[in-house]
């Protein structure tokens, strides 16, 4: 049996409610919609960190970002520390494994040459390092309230190069079009990060021109995501016309939540930002409620996977690891922990999810779900505003926009799952 194509799509700040097919009566994203009618759409998939730089380590290792060594967002200046070299991605044993492997887009695992794509097994990176840039200038611009100034930050491998007035995500389409269209008649994985529709909310006209009479925020939001969406479609377009379709693994998801950042408005408005939508969840990027880090996700692979399905299976960023390495017929090195599950029951079998628990931590929350209950520890709904209760429970199943509290009808659960939560953080912390 041949080894699968694989090409893994992220994009970044997208909510919940923002495309299509989950329900958003604005957004306009054939592309992605016909990709899920193709495959399996999940409604319970999260990423392991409401935040870029962890839930990205997450994805190319298969590890919580606490086992992984990144926590925190991380800068974008230059030789700031990243993914330590010991790390094992997904990119680098597919590579092991006779992988052709690019990356086109956002980095944001440290800008140090030793922690770069090439150094973590990517045979061609074109993109970013830092965690946002111009998209048309592709200038990083921001720290400079700490004294940072702006930084030109566009690669081709370890090389700087400038495309000024390019718009980026379409740059970035183009580069994984070629890079596909090269490799065809090898086993491939392509990493497609995009940066959209994180800030700055740049679009162009003949986006915008899309959704006349809108509010501006959502106006913006949906020309970025619309704009992703004509590039994801012309990335499966090409793998089409190279008659590798029903050989290829394709894979959509975003990083974290919506974000509420004021910086968003790009007007000096000091209101939190709308622009995105977590549909019916609470809180947003930076938050361990559903808003923060229940996201949407896309499978497809006409080889294996039944065209239109949509799976109520919990999913979890660190199953993307393991489920591609064994459909390439590789093996989990022996010094290697995982916290991934290999998903092929479920999507070939509909299997029930293999976590007993999933885990969460960021600056001081933690989060755990079992089953249809999830804890929250210190919950905040954003990078500023708080949640309501230190200790929140709440049944995922029946309440899955966590708007009751059943902390004190179910105590001994309660205190069940805080034990374990407080025992699972210090154990992989020690």
């Amino acid at each position: 049996m041949s080894k699968p194509n694989f090409v893994i799509i992220y994009a970044d700040d997208l909510g919940y409610g923002d495309l299509g097919c989950y329900g958003s009566d604005l957004m306009k994203t054939p592309h992605l919609d016909g990709l899920a009618a193709e495959g399996i759409r999940f409604t319970q998939w999260y990423s392991s960190s409401p935040v870029c730089s962890p839930s990205r380590a997450a994805l190319l290792t298969g590890r919580y970002p606490t086992r992984s060594g990144i926590t925190q967002i991380l800068g974008g200046e230059r030789n700031i520390p990243g993914l330590p070299e010991t790390e094992i991605t997904i990119a680098t044993l597919l590579k092991g494994l006779g992988y052709k492997t690019g990356m086109f887009g956002k980095w944001h695992l440290g800008t140090k040459f030793e922690h770069h794509p090439n150094a973590h097994g990517f045979d061609e990176f074109f993109g970013f390092m830092a965690g946002a840039v111009d998209y048309y200038s592709h200038i990083y611009y921001y720290g400079q309230e700490r004294g940072i100034l702006p930084l030109h930050d566009l690669l081709h491998n370890r090389q700087e190069v400038w495309q000024n007035g390019r718009y980026l995500t379409e740059l970035l389409t183009e580069k994984a079009v070629e890079f596909i269209e090269s490799n065809a008649d090898n086993p491939f994985l392509v990493y497609l990060p995009y940066n959209a529709p994180h800030w700055p909310m740049h679009a162009p006209q003949k986006y915008v021109d899309r959704f006349p009479g809108v509010a501006p925020d959502r106006r913006i939001m949906a020309a970025m995501i619309a704009a992703m969406d004509d590039g994801i479609g012309a990335v499966i377009e090409a793998i089409k016309r190279m008659g590798i379709y029903e050989d290829t693994l394709i894979f959509f998801s975003s990083d974290n939540g919506p974000s509420t950042e004021q910086r968003n408005w790009l007007d000096g408005n000091p209101d939190f930002y709308y622009g995105g939508s977590a549909g019916i969840f609470k809180g947003y990027k930076y938050s361990l409620f559903e808003g923060g880090i229940h996201e949407p996700a896309i499978l497809s692979y006409p080889k294996m996977v039944k065209a239109g399905q949509v799976s109520p299976e919990v999913g979890v960023m660190v199953d993307v690891f393991p489920t591609l390495l064994k459909l390439a017929g590789g093996e989990i090195p022996e010094n290697l922990t995982l916290d991934g599950c290999d998903m092929l029951p479920t999507l070939t079998n509909n299997a029930p999810n293999p976590h007993s628990e999933i885990f969460w931590e960021y600056n001081g929350q933690l989060a755990v779900r079992q089953g249809k209950w999830k804890l929250v520890l210190n919950g905040k709904l954003d990078f500023i505003r708080p949640g309501e209760n230190e200790i929140f429970l709440a049944d995922i199943e029946a309440d899955p926009g966590e708007r009751l509290n059943l902390k004190d009808a179910y105590p001994e659960l309660t205190q069940q799952l805080k034990a374990l939560l407080e025992n699972w953080y210090s154990n992989i912390t020690g």
